[in-house]
């Protein structure tokens, strides 16, 4: 048995180490206060728009954290992958406010991310915060000195080994909270990770038993964009063999419910804001009517009859439901990896013939020409 219970991969070893990580990112972020808060100054001052960028899972980092800076700012924070910005950049530069751009990214190599930046400099006054997990990466390079621009670079531990991004999603979207000022308890972050991670090999290993062919993942607000992390965690971590599918709460009844069948097992991510919660429970109650209280987990603190009699995976209360979800993520990253391991795979390298590759290849940047609006 290893420390982790799910074996010793690289990708295990992110997994558990992640609540430690939490110290040493929040250890990085005030080393670079009196930076980060000259740049947030001038941003700020301007009216920008706040746009948080990335791809894959950098962008759902957006996802998460966005409705916590937008509560916390009081203004509107807007979270679009550097895909959706480099295929339509005007549909970000639509008026004469700069921007204020925050990007993702675990290495900073990926086509999208150097070209996003790019084209937005280009259209618009843009000042730019960079959080990374590779201070040697083309993305950190290119705006480290740059007087309107800082790169915040994460520690080394951080930069997953792993095919699947882990330590280095939960490490950006902490950063992201910690350099908007957002009062995050990091030491109760770390507990609650503690917590979770000692019986998390047990609990994703029941699931993986059951052999299910779908993994649907559902949440409210910002536990969407956790939805959307864990079905790629899914998705990647098992090859595609277990299809992860992501939705909202209320959203899922619209037609993705059809998606349902004998080998699904839902999961629920339960809010820990009591309105969206209370979307959560229903959604749940449904679910286990429609599939068996043995196929619908819930992730949250919850009583065993408060949603139906579906399993419950507790996750304590860690704050806000941004600053909850670098918690309750560990469940799908050990379910992944559990899911992966009962399929024979190996975690780091899912993809031995290269169809899906650690930093994004085949990208063809095109040109995009002066004056078009």
């Amino acid at each position: 048995m290893t420390v982790t219970g799910l074996g010793d991969s690289w990708t295990a070893r992110e997994i558990w180490q992640q609540p430690t990580t939490w110290r040493a990112v929040r250890d990085v972020v005030e080393q670079a206060r009196p930076r980060i808060g000259e740049l947030l100054g001038a941003a700020l001052a301007a009216n920008p728009r706040i746009v948080l960028t990335g791809a894959g899972t950098s962008a759902f980092i957006g996802e998460v954290v966005a409705p916590a800076l937008a509560r916390h700012l009081g203004r509107q924070v807007d979270a679009i992958a550097t895909t959706e910005i480099v295929a339509d950049p005007r549909s970000v530069v639509v008026d004469e406010r700069p921007v204020l751009l925050v990007s993702f990214a675990r290495s900073g190599n990926s086509p999208e991310s150097l070209a996003a930046a790019e084209l937005l400099h280009r259209l618009t006054p843009v000042r730019h915060l960079v959080i990374t997990c590779d201070p040697r990466g083309r993305l950190a390079q290119r705006w480290s000195g740059d007087g309107n621009a800082v790169v915040v670079a994460l520690p080394d531990e951080v930069n997953d080994r792993g095919f699947a991004m882990t330590s280095s999603f939960t490490g950006m979207a902490l950063a992201a909270l910690l350099v908007f000022g957002l009062d995050v308890d990091v030491e109760a972050l770390v507990r609650a990770g503690t917590a979770v991670l000692g019986e998390a090999a047990e609990r994703a290993s029941a699931i993986a038993g059951a052999k299910p062919g779908r993994l649907v993942y559902l949440g409210s607000g910002p536990l969407r964009g956790l939805a959307r992390e864990a079905a790629l965690k899914s998705l990647e971590l098992t090859r595609g063999q277990v299809v992860g599918i992501a939705e909202s709460s209320l959203g899922f009844r619209h037609g993705p419910k059809s998606v349902l069948d004998d080998r699904t097992i839902a999961v629920v991510f339960l809010s820990p804001e009591p309105h969206a919660r209370s979307y959560d429970v229903d959604i749940a109650r449904e679910l286990v009517v429609a599939l068996g209280p043995e196929r619908v987990v819930v992730v949250g603190a919850a009583g065993p009859d408060e949603c139906g009699g579906a399993q419950v995976w507790p996750v304590p209360a860690t704050g806000s439901p941004s600053a909850w979800a670098l918690v309750a993520v560990i469940a799908a990253q050990t379910t992944a990896l559990a899911c992966s391991l009962a399929l024979d795979l190996t975690p780091d390298n899912p993809f031995p013939g290269g169809e899906v590759n650690r930093v994004v290849q085949g990208v063809v940047i095109h040109e995009f020409p002066e004056g078009v609006g």
